[in-house]
């Protein structure tokens, strides 16, 4: 048997993909085929993803949609069907982490904010995404998640939280939706090179004590490593892989 990696013909959606692990996923969907329809809050960096994906030769298109407003989500959907007829991969990247500090003092807003885009949003979109996969025989869901969700960081705890419940989502949905050909499995990042973590991957004191004494490559990842993963889990390569959860850390968790 051929691996096949192939996704040509196929219809993907990525999330979060102005930037950072979205924007590197987004491209290498693309080069291996895929239609890909790149989603942020704003429109503000998906133009660029967008021609870079043209000008490789890949075929994209944007649209903003707010991964915490159910509305938006339902019009990302409506806009996927109408265009393409069809969605074969959904890969939920957009997440928000603003709140670095401890659980103690986490408010409300906090709270909130970080569970409609992290959790609630990607919720919807599997619910949204599966029911769209069932009219034309099935696909991939691939959730990013994080080793957070494993193993919560200081000072950030909502966020792991919210984490911990976007791997429990994918094997939930992962079971249900077996039966519909629908595969749903979760990507866990460690640290990665991106805006999002910026705060902490500029921060040499930090890095050089706390954070790359528990990283066994003693680096950062950067955005595009995560794409090898994610390359398997949205093509028929991982035709028999559902509900898995998929660890690139450098060995944090080992």
């Amino acid at each position: 048997m051929i691996v096949d990696f192939s996704l040509k013909g196929k219809v993907a959606i990525v999330t979060g993909a102005s930037r950072g692990i979205g924007a590197s996923l987004a491209k290498a969907l693309a080069e291996y085929g895929a239609e890909v329809v790149i989603t942020n809050k704003t429109m503000e960096g998906l133009m660029e993803v967008e021609e870079a994906i043209k000008a490789a030769g890949g075929k994209a298109v944007s649209k903003a949609c707010h991964n915490g407003v159910l509305a938006e989500i339902e019009d990302l959907f409506k806009f996927v069907e109408s265009t393409f007829g069809r969605l074969d991969i959904l890969v939920n990247n957009a997440a928000m982490n603003f709140y670095f500090g401890g659980v103690i003092d986490a408010s409300e807003d906090v709270w909130n904010k970080t569970m409609d885009v992290n959790l609630k949003g990607s919720f919807f979109m599997c619910q949204h995404g599966a029911r769209l996969m069932m009219k034309n025989g099935g696909g991939s869901i691939i959730n990013v998640a994080s080793i957070n969700g494993i193993r919560p960081a200081q000072m950030q705890g909502v966020y792991s939280i919210t984490k911990a419940g976007v791997i429990a989502m994918t094997k939930s949905f992962a079971k249900e939706l077996a039966h519909e050909k629908i595969r749903v499995n979760a990507l866990l990042p460690g640290l990665t090179d991106t805006k999002f973590a910026s705060v902490m991957v500029k921060n040499e004191d930090l890095m050089e004590q706390v954070l790359l004494p528990q990283i066994p490559l003693r680096r950062a990842a950067q955005p595009d490593e995560m794409c090898g993963a994610v390359l398997y889990l949205a093509s028929d390569a991982s035709s028999y892989t559902t509900g898995a959860t998929i660890v690139v850390d450098g060995g944090a968790l080992a």
